[in-house]
């Protein structure tokens, strides 16, 4: 393991980007686009870019600090795990010091943009930020975890409404929920590619919970996550005909990510959970032509 003494500002500066995540954007895009959901049904149609830019880069800035302070929380078992045993806190090319240093400058850097936003933005901010330092502890006393994470990155859809100066609604909940449902379905995804690992080294997870039946309560909660956005897109009065054209793409999706996950391949559950990127831009999609 190499030791944080030997190694040079260049390489220190490369696993800093690693460490946040840069390099594997899908976490920020899954973060970004219900963002954009809740900003364009709040504003009608027409955020400002005074609002759009701020909101942007605090899902780029949270999402890294929320990757550094799970390397932090994950430092002493990643290295057991197949898919993360290089990252930079597993091999020692950067400390834990360090990963808490990065997380605490990347809070900070959000927390001045919310010097451009509405004051009750700040109020909602500390949720985030309550939310993304928890996350990483959960799996070590809770198989839903992804649970902590679908709250996480659901916080952006109330902030987006107070960012435009609406106070969240039946709709921004039905955004929220709708968007956590689908989260911890999709991480799940992603926590049967560890599972293995994580059974040998006691980490909890909902692939976990669920056993046997993991794929079918993915479905299930895929299916809760459109019913759920639906309704949101009705009360707007938006769900017709772009609406529905863009959940139906959606469904047919999962069933496409049905058929390719039903085996539980590691790999292909991976892929899944990287092809909801396409889920996201979609229903932005049908948000977006509906207002115009």
């Amino acid at each position: 393991m190499a030791t944080t003494a030997t190694i040079s500002w260049g390489e220190r500066l490369k696993a800093y980007y690693y460490l946040c995540r840069f390099d594997k954007p899908i976490g920020t895009e899954l973060v970004f686009w219900p963002t954009m959901w809740a900003l364009w049904i709040a504003a009608k149609g027409m955020p400002s870019f005074a609002v759009i830019v701020p909101m942007i880069l605090g899902v780029i800035f949270m999402r890294a600090a929320g990757c550094a302070i799970n390397d932090f929380a994950d430092r002493k078992v990643d290295g057991a795990v197949e898919r993360t045993k290089n990252r930079p806190l597993a091999t020692g090319i950067i400390s834990a010091k360090e990963a808490l240093m990065v997380f605490a400058i990347l809070v900070l850097a959000s927390a001045c943009l919310l010097f451009f936003l509405p004051v009750e933005t700040f109020y909602w901010s500390f949720g985030a930020l309550i939310l993304a330092f928890i996350y990483p502890f959960m799996k070590r006393y809770t198989h839903l975890p992804q649970v902590f994470l679908g709250a996480a990155f659901s916080w952006s859809i109330p902030m987006a409404y107070t960012a435009v100066g609406q106070t969240p609604d039946l709709t921004c909940w039905l955004l929220y929920f709708a968007n956590l449902a689908w989260t911890v379905a999709y991480d799940t995804q992603y926590a049967i590619t560890d599972r293995d690992d994580d059974l040998k080294i006691g980490v909890k997870s909902t692939a976990i919970l669920f056993g046997q039946y993991d794929i079918e309560i993915i479905s299930v909660l895929q299916i809760m996550s459109m019913v759920l956005m639906g309704w949101a897109l009705h009360l707007e009065n938006i769900l017709l005909p772009f609406g529905l054209i863009a959940l139906l793409m959606v469904m047919a999706d999962f069933i496409y990510q049905w058929t390719k996950t039903k085996d539980r391949h590691p790999q292909l559950c991976f892929w899944a959970f990287r092809h909801n990127r396409w889920v996201g831009l979609m229903i932005f999609m049908g948000i977006f032509f509906a207002f115009l």
